[in-house]
């Protein structure tokens, strides 16, 4: 990633944020496809005084909202289908999302659906953004919406402003305008008790507390008066808190749309992903000693098989030639596999780049 010195003075930061669209019910659809496009949530029985974690959009349009009572919600959409949250697909789900995020840069991950990544060191971030997002959905086939921006605070705005799937950059310079037309309930940090103390002052938009007299501010609000003003107006120097700790494994998955006992598309699919996981060992500059395939077949059985090298692995060609002996070895031909992944292991800190190096003997 080389920085151009055009482009670094034009963004004095490049921080992206990404949310996952109706995460938990985009994860629950993957394995049901059958529940595409009907009201449907992910939370518990109304029976049980459950609440919706997550809402489809099908439901959405019935006014049925995340932390809902699931008992409200059935009352606006009677047929609606209420699934319980399937975790540990959930948290598969999410490492692969993050897993490809992290090969752009430092990474904060906030939650399982959401992250900011610092994309400052690239030479020119703004194709960056689609380019993250396509390859989000491509890898993992649940949709994501992107919002880039010179801080945290515009880009988490940015990113919810054209969902599902949006893409929306704001250009440095045009923080306080982008923000200008919308609630200032928008902005982090102003809950629904902020918002309703602002309007009483007459200030329901961000470019109103923008333009606000700073003194009426500082009656209401005391020292906080300033801070509310400068988000206004897209100021926000918190920096991405990337995670310091080494990664334990690094992974790809792919779930086909249909099955597939193609020989020539399941090695396709291999080698797009030992592509994906070196680029994840570069950027960290690490070297993985163990590589590993995951099975799915079409009747959801599924198993994961290894192989370890002596001496560490970070590029492509090693990967891909490592993973694609562990699929010969345990694929039967002409078996339907409805998912495949690669991913590593064992990782250490590389010392050179390890190029092309044979793993005939070192198995």
């Amino acid at each position: 990633m080389m920085r151009d010195a055009s482009a670094a003075a034009l963004w004095p930061r490049a921080i992206l944020h990404l949310d996952m669209d109706a995460f938990y019910v985009n994860v629950h659809v993957l394995d049901h496809p059958a529940d595409a496009d009907i009201p449907l949530v992910i939370g518990g029985q109304p029976t049980s005084r459950g609440v919706v974690a997550s809402a489809s959009y099908a439901a959405r349009r019935f006014g049925i909202r995340s932390a809902m009572p699931t008992s409200t919600a059935v009352r606006l959409c009677p047929h609606l289908k209420i699934v319980p949250a399937n975790w540990p697909r959930i948290r598969e789900c999410s490492r692969q999302v993050m897993d490809i995020l992290a090969a752009y840069g430092p990474l904060e991950q906030v939650s399982v659906d959401e992250a900011y990544i610092d994309l400052s060191d690239w030479a020119d971030p703004l194709p960056l953004a689609e380019e993250i997002r396509t390859a989000v959905k491509e890898h993992t086939r649940l949709p994501a919406s992107v919002g880039l921006a010179t801080s945290k605070l515009v880009a988490k705005v940015a990113s919810d402003h054209e969902k599902p799937e949006g893409c929306t950059l704001v250009l440095p310079g045009s923080e306080a305008a982008f923000l200008a037309p919308l609630p200032a309930r928008a902005l982090w940090g102003i809950g629904p008790r902020t918002a309703e103390r602002l309007a009483g002052l007459g200030i329901t938009t961000c470019g109103q507390l923008a333009a606000a007299d700073a003194a009426a501010l500082r009656a209401q609000f005391g020292h906080q008066a300033d801070d509310l003003q400068r988000r206004a107006q897209g100021i926000d120097d918190r920096p991405v808190q990337a995670e310091q700790s080494q990664p334990r494994s690094i992974s790809q998955e792919w779930t086909f749309d249909q099955d597939v006992a193609d020989p020539a598309r399941l090695q396709e699919q291999l080698q797009v992903q030992a592509n994906s996981v070196a680029r994840s060992l570069q950027t960290r500059g690490l070297a993985a000693h163990t590589v590993r395939v995951k099975f799915r077949w079409a009747d959801f059985t599924t198993f994961t098989r290894q192989k370890s090298v002596t001496r560490p692995l970070d590029d492509a060609a090693g990967i891909y030639r490592l993973a694609r002996a562990i699929w010969q070895e345990h694929w039967p031909p002409g078996q339907r596999m409805r998912l495949i992944g690669v991913g590593v292991s064992g990782l250490v800190v590389a010392e050179q780049r390890q190029l092309g190096l044979p793993f005939a003997g070192d198995v």
